[in-house]
């Protein structure tokens, strides 16, 4: 059975039914039909006291086009842990309609470890992205409604930093040409999910705060240098009342009935990586074990989740688990090259130590990565049916000697939650261990400081080179007190370096900076790696060429 065919042929809760798993009440809910409903933040009100559960990371090792299964782990464990007895939820973010229509066509697990409805999560879900878009662009609007109608801010057009934003993957729209009547400028668009909005809605802790952190964005800059921001366009007031619904956390469901949340979507290469701040609060409040997914591998993702997201929320992870493959593995160590449309190599599938020890480097500084941080490390190994046994204890036990606390094979994707329990019991024993959680940097460091210390540590960089533009970037940030702000890295997601070549655990590279943005609303400095866009391009073949309707159904075919 194809992906979407399984999700559709499982008898689902009723989304109160879900809620009431939680303790959650009718009343806090804003249902969208029967399957899914916003979760009114008057509950977390009400259980603000309640006790916290304990908070598991999922990270992994550098993606491949093999794919690590990060997703299908997150909502396998959740169920493994749920088959234990335990109260649990999951919390992820909403896909992209990027990557649905362009290289995935779909975000919501595969196999038996899946959150539904699937379409809905892949499409609309709520609006919250649209919402997302709204709001952002009518600020685009306002702001360049102020330079046609005399400018009396003073806003440089040539110092305007605020772009336009787009959910679908559009490479066209990287620069433009904007205005009329004497006031044209050039222009940009980010995709919806690297907007600074996006990037609110995920970190924002109520209504308030949002509106607050609205005002705050910086849209530009005056011809004197002064920065501009939201607030003294009177827009920011109408942008929280487009956000409004949007900051309500989703609740779905697994394929096993555990219960899902799925709110805000900010990608983990040019972006923070995580779900909502709001959606962990009310879960670990809910759950013995909330268990949460951060973007890519721990060198974005996760290491912006524990120097971003945890410093903002207070919340401490009691565990990380790292995704690996040993296909992907493999990869990482030179076993084969992948072609689309062509079978897998044999270096790939079968047997290939050699292989698989040099790509295991890469999953040893993944590891390294979490533990920097003082978390526990499981290392979950994502299993396919036909991979060898003998190098699956040899992963295991490999990861154990270089410092995770215990590995488990998983087959949650053929098995569903019955598949992921040793790794569930893995992770229990794990966050029963006392937490030494620590950040990587302290946020009183210098920007380049900051900077140098997620290259060297993280990435195994040897040293950091900033362009020009970046480097008056960061005295900019200086002179208007913004320095004492986290760092978000932007890089590629395909290599521990900048180079998406570097396969393994390159070192001895200089990792080049080529500008850095304020995102003084989202509380973060963007620091953006050579070779990074804001903005994806469709492949040659996007995914959306098979996504349609079947005529003589009415379904949705070809979302995976």
């Amino acid at each position: 059975m194809t992906d979407i065919e399984i999700n559709r042929s499982v008898k689902a809760r009723p989304i109160q039914d879900v809620a009431g798993q939680l303790g959650l009440r009718e009343s806090e809910l804003l249902p969208f039909g029967r399957l899914k409903a916003k979760v009114s933040l008057d509950a977390l009100d009400r259980l603000r006291s309640a006790p916290l559960g304990r908070y598991v990371l999922v990270t992994a090792i550098n993606p491949t086009p093999l794919g690590e299964g990060k997703t299908t782990t997150s909502i396998g464990l959740a169920m493994g842990l749920s088959r234990l007895g335990h109260r649990t939820a999951v919390t992820l973010r909403q896909p992209s309609l990027g990557p649905v229509f362009g290289i995935k066509g779909g975000g919501t697990g595969g196999g038996r470890a899946q959150v539904l409805p699937m379409e809905d999560i892949n499409l609309h879900l709520t609006g919250d992205a649209h919402a997302v878009s709204a709001s952002h662009n009518l600020l685009s609007a306002f702001l360049d409604n102020h330079l046609f109608h005399g400018n009396e801010l003073h806003v440089d057009p040539n110092r305007i930093t605020w772009p336009r934003t787009l959910g679908i993957s559009d490479r066209a729209l990287r620069k433009i040409s904007l205005g009329e009547g004497g006031v044209g400028r050039s222009g940009e668009f980010v995709i919806t999910e690297a907007s600074e909005v996006m990037a609110m809605l995920a970190l924002a802790s109520s209504q308030a705060d949002l509106r607050q952190r609205l005002g705050q964005v910086i849209v530009g800059f005056t011809t004197s240098g002064k920065p501009i921001r939201a607030e003294e366009l009177g827009c920011a007031g109408s942008m929280a009342v487009l956000l409004r619904e949007a900051l309500l956390p989703n609740l779905v469901q697994t394929l096993e009935g555990t219960p899902a949340f799925v709110h805000a979507g900010p990608f983990g290469n040019i972006a923070h990586g995580n779900c909502s701040i709001l959606s962990d609060a009310i879960a670990l409040r809910c759950a013995d074990y909330v268990v949460t997914e951060a973007g890519f591998g721990s060198d974005l993702g996760a290491e912006k989740f524990f120097n971003i997201k945890c410093r903002l929320s207070g919340f401490k992870p009691a565990a990380a688990v790292v995704v690996a493959t040993l296909r992907a593995l493999k990869l990482h160590g030179g076993g084969g090259t992948v072609k689309v449309g062509m079978p897998l190599p044999a270096g790939l599938t079968g047997p290939n130590q050699e292989a698989l020890v040099k790509g295991f480097a890469n999953l040893e500084q993944h590891i390294a990565n979490v533990k920097a941080h003082g978390i526990p490390v499981v290392v979950a190994v994502n299993a396919f049916v036909d991979d060898p046994v003998a190098e699956l204890e040899w992963v295991r036990a490999r990861s154990r000697e270089v410092g995770a606390v215990d590995a488990a094979v998983s087959t949650h994707w053929a098995d569903g939650g019955k598949g992921a329990e040793d790794l569930a019991r893995a992770v229990a024993k794990a966050t029963e261990q006392p937490s030494t959680f620590k950040h990587l940097y302290d946020i009183a460091w210098p920007i380049k400081k900051k900077i140098q210390t997620i290259a060297t540590q993280m990435y195994g960089a040897s040293d950091v080179s900033f362009d020009a533009a970046a480097e008056r970037e960061i005295e900019l940030a200086q002179q208007i007190g913004l320095d004492q702000l986290p760092i978000c890295m932007a890089k590629t997601p395909l290599s521990l370096s900048h180079d998406p070549a570097l396969k393994g655990r390159p070192s001895g590279f200089t990792l080049p900076i080529k500008e850095v943005r304020m995102l003084a609303g989202a509380g973060f400095l963007t620091a953006v790696c050579s070779g990074i866009q804001l903005m994806p391009g469709l492949p040659k073949k996007p995914a959306g060429e098979r996504i349609g309707i079947d005529p003589a159904t009415g379904e949705i075919v070809g979302l995976s």
